[in-house]
């Protein structure tokens, strides 16, 4: 079942690959303005240990600041749920922030912060805390309020509702945001080290971009999308990990 359902996906990307290979070799396009596939495979196969030192530093920032993200997230949507006027005093805020271009303000972290990880670490909590935070709160009100109620009949306080039903019932919907949360993981510290660090695949690509050495930059992209795939496959597998019952229920639909 598996197998059928990447058919399509590798059929698509393998026919897409021809054609551009096919383009550039028939109409003859420089490799500094579109290099073709097949140099991009030679150049990322002999630029391999280079990226992966580079790539080194991008993951440590995406994880850490995507740790962050997750823990702030989580914190904030126990407080809005424990306290609707924090609810509504922050939830503003938060979807407010994100009308902000983050990269209008990722400058003010490398004045603030220097050119070593923790801006790049800021940049990319900033990126990843949104989907996660919102997709949190809304998980927390669609809880059964049957069940809440009877918590609260029973003596319950508001924390260990939170903890025994809100939660739970929060986590299809935290695990879907943290997803989406983790495929930006990257794409924000690639961004932070774009405006300036020492090392790190946005690094690597500015440099590459500046000599015109375009192989280079799809062969760093390839690694980008390579180890974003990777952390959202580690975030499905937590997910079956913390939530068996909810993919057996869909495997029985």
């Amino acid at each position: 079942m598996l197998r059928n359902k990447l058919m399509a996906p590798l059929g698509f990307i393998l026919a897409f690959l021809l054609t551009w290979e096919a383009g550039v070799r028939l109409t003859g396009i420089q490799p500094w303005l579109l290099p073709a596939p097949g140099r991009v495979a030679v150049t990322l196969w002999d630029m391999l240990p280079l990226l992966a030192r580079h790539s080194q530093n991008t993951l440590l920032a995406a994880a850490a600041g995507l740790l962050a993200a997750v823990l702030v997230a989580l914190a904030l949507a126990a407080l809005m749920d424990f306290s609707p006027w924090v609810r509504q005093g922050i939830y503003p805020l938060l979807v407010i922030s994100q009308t902000v271009p983050i990269i209008s303000v990722a400058p003010l972290f490398m004045i603030w912060f220097g050119l070593g990880i923790l801006p790049k670490v800021v940049v990319v909590a900033l990126v990843c805390f949104f989907p996660v935070a919102v997709s949190m709160v809304e998980g927390m009100e669609a809880a059964d309020p049957d069940m809440v109620n009877l918590l609260r009949v029973m003596g319950f306080s508001r924390w260990q509702i939170i903890r025994l039903v809100r939660f739970p019932a929060a986590m299809p919907s935290f695990f879907a945001g943290l997803k989406i949360a983790g495929t930006y993981a990257v794409m924000g510290a690639v961004i932070g080290e774009w405006l300036g660090a020492r090392s790190g695949l946005g690094v690597f690509m500015t440099r590459a971009t500046h000599a015109y050495q375009l192989d280079r930059v799809f062969a760093a992209i390839v690694i980008i999308s390579l180890v974003s795939l990777l952390i959202y496959a580690l975030i499905e597998f937590f997910a079956r990990l913390a939530m068996p019952w909810y993919f057996n229920e869909r495997g029985n639909d």
